[in-house]
């Protein structure tokens, strides 16, 4: 048995607790919520599976070191001193990333530049070659943060963020992040309890992790590579339990996923990006207006949706864009929970319904809120009188 070691799971603001939540229900240990990130205690076997499982994790950290440093020399001696020789070797490549919490040490890029003189300078003295620089696939990236004067260093087992889940083989005009869209999915309550509708799905995204939700399937099943798969002590065997393990608790889904979107561009690539997931048995897409359907029929429905702004909607139009949102709606959809996360926060009072509940989450660097309506059975008859 491996024994437990702390690992920092990064996030995106307001899924920290919805993180822990993940993290607690796979089994870690030891969970203390921060901001923006989770810190939890597991063995190697859980680090492999809170890389394959988490959804709304962007990266998985394994702090290895940490001191205090006052100068830049401080730093690379401390660097120059680790045993990197353990954790790669000379023929790998590395990546150092950087973020700083200080008053003295203010560049990140300058702290990543100072790192990775130290690891290279130390292999070049032991044996007389240097490992190569390799941003994009590196054999080992290394995270490097400096809060005040103490600097942690950690490995990165994910390797590229894990919103990069890797079915997104067509991008569309901005998508939606898929670590976002699964957060935003579980901020609202979805499991896969009924009929689910996306009304302007664009590339499919949110369609794409509601129905991995709904199915239970691990939302980094299609990802080529995690950062742990080029370490030294990567263990294939136990990997391949855990995803197997993983898979044994996938479910069936009986009820129907859907979506619209009104550009024939955007539903062609939604549907590569389903089929690139293996899900297209679960989602249908089509190309229709929202504003001019109603719901099929008379059983429950979920929607969510992020609908267009700014590059894909002009300001003159965002009135008459919102109004009809709340008159679809109320016209066509009752019995219908229906969820939207947008970052105009104007555009809101255009939709003319008053939301039940009202989240505060970032779209990027976009302050958003993520915004709920209940439009009950009944409200279809009272609009007609």
């Amino acid at each position: 048995m491996t024994k437990n070691f702390k690992m920092v799971a990064k996030t995106l603001f307001g899924m920290e607790e919805l993180l822990a939540q993940e993290l607690r229900q796979l089994g870690a240990s030891s969970i203390e919520i921060g901001t923006r990130n989770v810190s939890f205690e597991g063995d190697t076997g859980f680090m492999y599976k809170a890389n394959l499982c988490c959804r709304t994790a962007i990266k998985i950290l394994k702090p290895i070191t940490a001191f205090n440093i006052f100068t830049e020399e401080d730093l690379y001696k401390k660097i120059y001193e680790m045993p990197w020789e353990n954790f790669m070797d000379v023929k790998g490549t590395l990546a150092v990333n950087a973020t700083v919490f200080s008053d003295v040490f203010t560049h990140s890029q300058y702290i990543a530049l100072k790192t990775k003189d130290a690891i290279v300078d130390r292999f070049r003295d032991r044996e007389g070659v240097r490992p190569d620089v390799d941003l994009d696939h590196p054999t080992l990236r290394i995270n490097i943060h400096i809060d005040r004067n103490i600097c942690t260093v950690s490995l990165d087992s994910s390797g590229e963020s894990l919103h990069k889940r890797g079915y997104k083989v067509e991008s569309t005009l901005a998508p939606i992040n898929e670590v976002l869209a699964a957060g935003v999915l579980m901020l609202s309550g979805w499991q896969g309890q009924c009929d689910f509708l996306d009304p302007m799905c664009g590339g499919g995204t949110i369609l794409t992790e509601a129905a991995m939700i709904a199915c239970n399937i691990p939302p980094n099943l299609n990802r080529e590579e995690f950062g742990f798969e080029t370490w030294p002590d990567f263990d294939v065997d136990l990997y391949e339990k855990i995803e197997e393990a993983a898979l044994k608790k996938v479910r069936d889904f009986p009820h129907k996923i859907y979506g619209f979107d009104t550009d024939p561009v955007a539903i062609k690539k939604a549907k590569e990006n389903i089929k690139s997931a293996n899900l297209q048995d679960f989602i249908d897409v089509k190309q229709q207006d929202f504003f001019e359907s109603e719901k099929e029929n008379d059983k429950p429905l979920y929607i969510v949706f992020n609908p267009p702004y700014d590059e894909r909607i002009s300001v003159k139009d965002v009135e008459t864009f919102y109004s009809s949102i709340g008159n679809t709606l109320k016209r066509g959809y009752p019995g219908t929970q229906a969820w939207m996360i947008t970052s105009n926060m104007e555009a809101l009072k255009f939709v003319g319904l008053r939301p039940s509940k009202k989240i505060k989450l970032f779209n990027g660097k976009l302050e958003s809120k993520l915004v709920r309506y209940e439009m009950y059975e009944g409200s279809r008859k009272a609009s007609k009188q």
